[in-house]
C-alpha cells in the first residue's frame, strides 16, 4: 500500500509531527491516485498502529506516540 507507506515515511521523518493533521481522504486519494477505500485503509491501519488518531469532523492528527516510531530504526517493524 504507498499510501500508507508513504504516510509512514513521512511521520517518521518528521515531515507530520505529533498534533499535525494529515491529508484529508480526498487529498490521499488525488495525490496518490488510489480510491477512497484505499486512502481510508491506509488511515486505519496507521490508527490501528497508534501513530494517527482521527476525530470524526475534525480529521486525523498525529500522535505523540508517532515520536517513538522516529526513533527506531529502518525497517524495525515487527
Amino acid at each position: 500500500m504507498r499510501v500508507l507507506e508513504a504516510l509512514t515515511a513521512s511521520i517518521k521523518a518528521g515531515t507530520y509531527g505529533p498534533g499535525d493533521p494529515i491529508p484529508s481522504e480526498a487529498e490521499l486519494c488525488k495525490t496518490h491516485g488510489v480510491a477512497r477505500e484505499t486512502a481510508r485503509r491506509a488511515v486505519r491501519v496507521l490508527r490501528e498502529r497508534g501513530l494517527v488518531e482521527t476525530e470524526w469532523g475534525k480529521g486525523s492528527r498525529v500522535t505523540g506516540a508517532a515520536q517513538q516510531h522516529q526513533d527506531e530504526p529502518a525497517g524495525g517493524e515487527q
